[in-house]
């Protein structure tokens, strides 16, 4: 990233919002714009400072990092989430994902993983604390597909490469214009794959595939 990346920090207690800072002010290219204590101000700040990155605490008073994200897509913002939790529940992960969240990072894992996050995120791609995926992929309610062969058993060789395409976190549009079909095409597959796989609720493909990269990595 040649551009600075601006990023508006929410975190309830002092002393880790601190650390934060410090961490992502000592790497070149990356500004924190704004620092908050609580959820209730950061819709209104990050429409003013608008930065590329708000990076949420999920449990805060007064209103919760899963809240306030439903406020920014709501309010259309570009600024793009990053989750910060010391729940490591699948629970709590679907959630963050289908409130539009591109990266998640365990608080246990902040200084190694914040700066890392941050720029993934911008660069347009997901990110989730390494150490937490396997254990995700554990408790996750659709832990019955976990093969190739079972995916290649109920899904058609289209939806297959829409999967795959789906696991390299492209978009449908970016998808339609990679395989010269309508989005309508794409969106339709999107559905029929959910449904043969049993997933269902907000963003749950994009769930599926960011807990198994291993079944969808390029032959």
């Amino acid at each position: 990233m040649t551009q600075i990346i601006e990023v508006l920090i929410a975190e309830d207690h002092p002393i880790f919002r601190r650390g934060l800072m410090e961490i992502i002010r000592k790497e070149p290219g990356i500004n924190v714009v704004a620092s908050l204590s609580n959820g209730m101000e950061v819709a209104n700040v990050a429409s003013k400072c608008k930065p590329d990155i708000v990076l949420l605490d999920i449990d805060m008073p007064l209103k919760s990092g899963l809240e306030v994200a439903a406020e920014l897509q709501a309010a259309h913002t570009n600024a793009k989430v990053i989750f910060l939790t010391s729940n490591s529940s699948y629970a709590i992960f679907s959630e963050a994902i289908a409130c539009g969240a591109k990266g998640y990072i365990l608080k246990d894992n902040a200084i190694e993983d914040t700066v890392n996050c941050i720029k993934t995120v911008a660069d347009g791609k997901m990110y989730i604390t390494p150490s937490l995926s396997e254990f995700l992929v554990k408790q996750s309610t659709d832990s019955g597909h976990n093969s190739k062969t079972e995916l290649t058993d109920k899904l058609t060789a289209s939806e297959m490469r829409i999967l795959q395409l789906v696991a390299r976190q492209k978009t449908s549009k970016m998808i339609a214009e990679s395989l010269f079909v309508s989005i309508k095409t794409v969106e339709n597959h999107r559905s029929n794959i959910c449904k043969k796989l049993g997933l269902s609720g907000a963003n749950s493909l994009l769930k599926f595939v960011l807990l198994r990269p291993d079944l969808f990595q390029e032959e």
